[in-house]
């Protein structure tokens, strides 16, 4: 399991256009890297439609925000367009990404358990390190809180 302070696992995944994306080009950026379930599903929309609303005050904050889920970049594409999304989103079919950063587990539905992604989100600083972690998101109010909890930590470091 991944923790604050500990170096972010380095990761290289295709987005919805096909167009690797690899934690080490971002060096020198926050990255806000959430996992989610599946694409066109209700919680999952609304956290890809508020990510989009408060994506400028993101890069206003020097941040990046990655969505990533196990679906294939075709699916994204079609996700992205139908709700007209403006984060970008990594496709990890073999679910490496998702294992490395604890966001992929057993979960329980109805009393069946199954594997599965778990809804979370981490902060990645600059520097690669993780400066936060939402281990289990719950969608109503997340975006605001992940805005939030970047500017204190920026404010902490005088930046």
């Amino acid at each position: 399991m991944i923790e604050v302070g500990q170096k972010a696992p380095e990761f290289c995944l295709p987005n919805q256009d096909e167009v690797e994306i690899c934690l080490k080009d971002l060096k020198g950026k926050w990255v806000v890297l959430y996992f989610y379930p599946k694409d066109n599903t209700p919680g999952c929309t609304t956290e890809a439609k508020e990510f989009t609303e408060a994506l400028k005050e993101f890069e206003e904050l020097d941040a990046v925000v990655l969505g990533v889920s196990p679906q294939d970049c075709e699916s994204h594409r079609k996700f992205i367009q139908k709700h007209s999304l403006e984060v970008t989103l990594l496709c990890d079919t073999d679910h490496e990404v998702l294992k490395a950063y604890g966001a992929w587990g057993k979960k329980k539905l109805y009393g069946k358990e199954y594997e599965g992604v778990i809804r979370s989100t981490v902060l990645i600083d600059p520097d690669g390190k993780i400066a936060y972690i939402w281990p289990k998101v719950r969608v109503k109010g997340h975006v605001a809180k992940v805005k939030e909890t970047l500017e204190k930590l920026k404010e902490q470091r005088g930046v």
